[in-house]
């Protein structure tokens, strides 16, 4: 399924987001989640990285996280760096913040409709197959400062 998503929707969720949870960081810098971390954090965004092996270190100067229920603020948006499969776990972990993510968000290759739908029933937005850097660029985002 190809997911087609408006461009308004999209731009509006970079616009408005502020805090991004990105999970399966990598301390890597030729993965693409370092890659998109570093970007991220340079667009203005306060970057999560959430890994359990790196818990306690710094990425990019972010300290990284465990698990989503161990970053002390609200998170607007979820950054999936999993694979299919594994990002039901993520979702389910989201889900059970006390203050849910606006957005769940999957990477370029990563789709679950299941995951999804739980996470839609919530209110939750979902975007999938889709990479939040490529998209920023894409659509020329203006943050406010």
């Amino acid at each position: 399924m190809d997911e087609a998503y408006p461009d308004e929707l999209i731009r509006s969720i970079l616009q408005s987001t502020k805090t991004i949870a990105l999970v399966g960081a990598s301390a890597n810098a030729a993965r693409p989640s370092y890659g998109v971390l570093e970007y991220l954090i340079g667009k203005g965004y306060r970057l999560f990285p959430v890994n359990p092996g790196l818990a306690g270190k710094d990425l990019c100067g972010a300290r990284v996280y465990a698990r989503l229920s161990d970053i002390p603020e609200r998170i607007n948006m979820v950054d999936v760096f999993r694979n299919s499969e594994a990002a039901a776990e993520t979702v389910d972990e989201a889900l059970a913040l006390p203050q849910l993510p606006k957005v769940i968000w999957m990477q370029l290759g990563v789709r679950n409709e299941t995951a999804a739908a739980r996470a839609r029933a919530r209110g939750v937005t979902i975007i999938q197959n889709r990479c939040p850097k490529i998209e920023y660029s894409r659509l020329s985002i203006q943050r406010p400062s």
